[in-house]
């Protein structure tokens, strides 16, 4: 074997394996060693590759010559990966096979979360649909005459179209989110001024609640860079959940602070946090709350009118501002949702 064999496999960007005449590695490459655990050069390609897949793929290019592929299954630091390996012939003498390896990984946990959304968001349409047309056809038959029932049914039916309504303005709210969330907002907006005029709109819902609404904000304007109606959102979303989920009688602070240096940004920036003294949550729930769909209490959700997509649009916007999403809460003392944004 020449030396520049090995060489140029080294210096392939990707995990690549040659395999001589005598079906033995002949030369691998660090990424090969990295995927594989060892290069294995010297060895049988079936004790180094030993997927049946992969296998498949190399004898029958021994056998014909003509270029195959399939997924290989790996593994990095505890996290499942997969990649897309193809098996060529290469026009050397004696003849020699070349095994690449694709991470494709990202693309198939695309692909994954593509379908979940999908099947998602059939469940949340599913469910108000099945009963509105159950109500409808009730209405057509034996409650036609039964002006009890008929408003009864009116009214449920009324709120499972909100509901589907709901659900449909958050999935187009953050379909814009995730298509603006590489471009920076250019406006400014005074945070104090916000978080005060949010609250202020929220109370009837906090009296109703029998939730009681505390502000503790700095004295004049806290300008940042952003978008006014997306901060809004965020500080609407985080409120509505506090109030709704925060138990009976029940007390939401909304707080603010000066521009500080932020370890997080490692720049100067604000904290604005909304904080409960509700039921808390698991901290096993804690990672994944910003999941489109991700429920803590699925029945309970529903009841309130959520449909699971509030948190995510929530995440989407501050990523969108450059900020931070930090998320702190203890069963049986409440929750703390806070926004770290950088003022320039």
């Amino acid at each position: 074997m020449t030396p520049e064999i090995p060489a140029l496999v080294a210096a392939l960007p990707f995990p690549a394996v040659l395999i001589d005449g005598t079906e033995r590695i002949e030369a691998a490459n660090a990424a090969a060693a990295g995927l594989f655990g060892h290069d294995g050069t010297g060895r049988h390609y079936i004790t180094v590759l030993r997927q049946p897949a992969t296998l498949d793929i190399v004898e029958g290019v021994l056998r014909d010559g003509q270029p195959r592929e399939a997924r290989y299954l790996g593994s990095d630091g505890g996290r499942d990966t997969t990649w897309r390996a193809v098996a060529r012939e290469v026009a050397l003498e004696p003849r020699r096979i070349i095994v690449t390896f694709e991470d494709i990984t990202a693309v198939e946990e695309a692909g994954q979360i593509r379908r979940d959304f999908v099947a998602n968001v059939s469940h949340e349409l599913r469910t108000p649909l099945t009963a509105l047309l159950g109500f409808l056809e009730t209405l057509q038959g034996p409650a036609r005459d039964d002006p009890a029932a008929r408003d009864r049914f009116l009214g449920i039916a009324a709120r499972e179209a909100r509901r589907m309504a709901r659900l449909v303005d958050d999935l187009l709210s953050l379909s814009r989110v995730e298509a603006e969330e590489r471009r920076r907002p250019t406006g400014r907006v005074d945070l104090a001024g916000l978080a005060a005029s949010v609250a202020a709109a929220l109370e009837p819902l906090a009296s109703r609640s029998g939730c009681v609404l505390r502000l503790d904000l700095p004295g004049g304007e806290t300008w940042v860079p952003g978008d006014p109606g997306q901060l809004r959102q965020v500080l609407t979303n985080l409120l509505e959940n506090a109030i709704k989920y925060g138990g009976p009688d029940g007390i939401v602070e909304v707080a603010l602070s000066s521009p500080e240096p932020q370890p997080g940004l490692r720049r100067l920036g604000v904290r604005l946090s909304v904080t409960d003294r509700g039921p808390g949550i698991a901290a096993h729930h804690v990672p994944r709350l910003t999941e489109r769909f991700y429920r803590v209490d699925t029945h309970r959700s529903r009841e309130v009118g959520g449909t699971g997509l509030g948190l995510a649009i929530v995440k989407h916007i501050v990523s969108r501002h450059r900020g931070r999403l930090r998320i702190e809460s203890e069963i049986g003392k409440g929750s703390r949702f806070s926004v770290v944004l950088p003022v320039e």
